[in-house]
C-alpha cells in the first residue's frame, strides 16, 4: 500500500489522526520511536532550523531535502508543507513532483501571495480563488505517485469566515483531497468548518496562535479528520536549547538532559548501523 493510500485510510477512519511536526532527522527519529501514525513536515520549523523566519524565504529544494531526510527515519505518511507552491502554477507543478520524489504522502498548498507569511502572523495577503484553483489543477496534474493535495485557505484573517468557507468549498470542488482552513478565531468557527466541507478537513494546533485552545475530543466531535502540530518538536527544541544556553551563560557546564552520547546516537539508529559493519578482525580472516 502506498503512503498516500495509508494516509487516506487514516483520514477517513472514525478516529482523529494526529500528525506532530518534524523538521530534521533527529526530530523524525524521536517521532518514530514514539510510534506516531503520521507526521507533518513544517515549513515554519524548517525555516527556523535554517535560522530564518517563516515569511517565504526557504526554497522548494531546501524543504524537499528536509522531506527526504525525515523519510529516512520515518516509515509513516508525511504531510509536507509547500507554502504557496513557491510561485505560480508552473512552480506548483514542479513542487509537487519534487515533493513526491522526496517521499511526501501529501503536499499542502495555500492561497497566500508569494512570498507568504506564517498563518498566525498579521498582514497576510491572498491570491484570487481563480488563481489558486489553477494551482490545484497543476498540483493534480503533476502527481505520479498519488500524493494527496491539501488545500489551505488563509482567508479568515483577510476576507472573513464566510469567504474562507466559500473558498474552501471551491477548492474541494476543484479536486483538493483535504481542506485546511487556517486560524479560525472562535470555538464556534472551529466547530463549523468540517460540517461545511465534503472532503476530510484538518486543524492546525498552534499554542499561542490566533485559534482558541481545543481538545482532541472536541476536534473529533466536530468532525475533523486530522490535526497537525507543526511546533511539536521545534518548539520543544527551542525551549530546551534556550534553557541550556541560559544555564551555560550563567556558569553551568551542563549540556542538557541527554544521559550519554550513546543514548543520542541510539535514537538515530546506532545499533542498526553498527550491525551492518563487518568487524575488522573477521574481514581480515
Amino acid at each position: 500500500m502506498s503512503d498516500a493510500q495509508r494516509l487516506t485510510d487514516l483520514l477517513r477512519r472514525d478516529r482523529l489522526l494526529v500528525a506532530p511536526g518534524v523538521y530534521d532527522g533527529l526530530s523524525a527519529a524521536v517521532a518514530s520511536r514514539a510510534g506516531v501514525e503520521a507526521a507533518y513536515l513544517s515549513g515554519a520549523a524548517v525555516s527556523a532550523g535554517e535560522g530564518l523566519p517563516d515569511i517565504g524565504l526557504t526554497t522548494v529544494t531546501e524543504i524537499a531535502r528536509a522531506v527526504s531526510v525525515v523519510r529516512r527515519q520515518l516509515d509513516v505518511p508525511v504531510i509536507a508543507d509547500a507554502d504557496t507552491g513557491f510561485g505560480d502554477e508552473t512552480h506548483t507543478f514542479r513542487t509537487v513532483r519534487t515533493y513526491e520524489d522526496a517521499g511526501a504522502a501529501a503536499v499542502q498548498l495555500e492561497d497566500q501571495v508569494f512570498p507568504k507569511r506564517c498563518g498566525h502572523l498579521d498582514d497576510k495577503a491572498l491570491i484570487s480563488a481563480d488563481e489558486f484553483v489553477l494551482k490545484i489543477g497543476a498540483a493534480l496534474a503533476a502527481r505520479r505517485r498519488g500524493a494527496l493535495i491539501v488545500a489551505r485557505t488563509d482567508a479568515i484573517a483577510v476576507e472573513g469566515f464566510d469567504a474562507a468557507i466559500t473558498r474552501a468549498k471551491r477548492y474541494a470542488a476543484a479536486g483538493a483531497d483535504v481542506i485546511f482552513v487556517e486560524a479560525p478565531q472562535t470555538l464556534e468557527q472551529v466547530a463549523a468548518i468540517p460540517t461545511a466541507i465534503d472532503v476530510p478537513v484538518i486543524f492546525n494546533v498552534v499554542p499561542g496562535g490566533k485559534s482558541p485552545e481545543v481538545s482532541r475530543e472536541q476536534l473529533q466531535e466536530f468532525g475533523y479528520a486530522g490535526a497537525i502540530l507543526p511546533g511539536a518538536t521545534v518548539g520543544a527544541a527551542f525551549d530546551a536549547m534556550t534553557r541550556a544556553m541560559t544555564d551555560i551563560a550563567a556558569g553551568s557546564l551542563s549540556s542538557g538532559p541527554i544521559t550519554s552520547p550513546r543514548a543520542l546516537f541510539a535514537a538515530v539508529g546506532l545499533d542498526a548501523w553498527a550491525a551492518r559493519r563487518t568487524p575488522k578482525e573477521s574481514a581480515r580472516a
